[in-house]
């Protein structure tokens, strides 16, 4: 099964796919972890991306699609791949598309992870990290002790106005996917996302019939 999860930021998509991969038996695709990959190791993919960003430039599309192709030709891909994060917009999509037809493959289902943009706003502003260990903690879910809360930072991409600008973003880019993938016929199945998140992966689950 080729499976695209989709959900604003903060919406909890890393941790549903991260758990989907393992229960399914495929690799979660997530084209930022395989840039980077890419990047220590110096492939020739890694290197073209390097290019462009010393330059200060983003990756282009054509380079992160030559990334989604190498990790579906691998064996542990063969029976499928879980997509997260990519496709961010229609064009990416129409790409993805092309490459699956090129090898036999097709998207048999989204899944999109529905969470109202104040929570998500509330999830991640009040995330906090420690920068002696690197502990994340929440100021309303998951607070820190009392001995290290000073400490305790705020990442800048967890800031709230960084927060509705990134919201904003995947508002008029990313969220037309789901009537795209709808309009070719792609069952999407909407799954709330604000529930704990045994429940949410239970529900995915029972949808995809696993």
């Amino acid at each position: 099964m080729d499976l695209i999860l989709l959900g604003a930021p903060g919406a909890g998509k890393g941790t549903q796919g991260a758990l989907l991969a393992e229960r399914m038996g495929v690799p979660k695709i997530a084209t930022g972890d395989m840039l980077r990959d890419a990047l220590r190791q110096g492939t020739a993919l890694g290197q073209e991306a390097r290019r462009y960003m010393d330059a200060g430039e983003l990756v282009p599309d054509s380079v992160v699609l030559g990334l989604v192709r190498e990790a579906l030709t691998k064996p542990e891909a063969r029976t499928g791949a879980i997509f997260d994060g990519y496709p961010r917009n229609v064009a990416q999509a129409e790409s993805l598309s092309g490459l699956l037809d090129e090898i036999g493959r097709r998207i048999d289902a989204i899944v999109y992870i529905d969470v109202p943009e104040e929570v998500i706003v509330r999830r991640m502003s009040g995330r906090r990290t420690d920068p002696q260990t690197g502990a994340v903690y929440h100021l309303e879910h998951a607070p820190p002790p009392a001995e290290i809360a000073e400490r305790l930072v705020q990442r800048p991409d967890d800031q709230e106005e960084t927060v509705r600008n990134r919201l904003s973003v995947y508002r008029q880019t990313t969220a037309p996917l789901v009537a795209f993938y709808e309009s070719a016929g792609v069952p999407v199945h909407r799954v709330d996302g604000t529930r704990p998140i045994e429940q949410v992966q239970g529900e995915i689950m029972e949808l995809l019939g696993q």
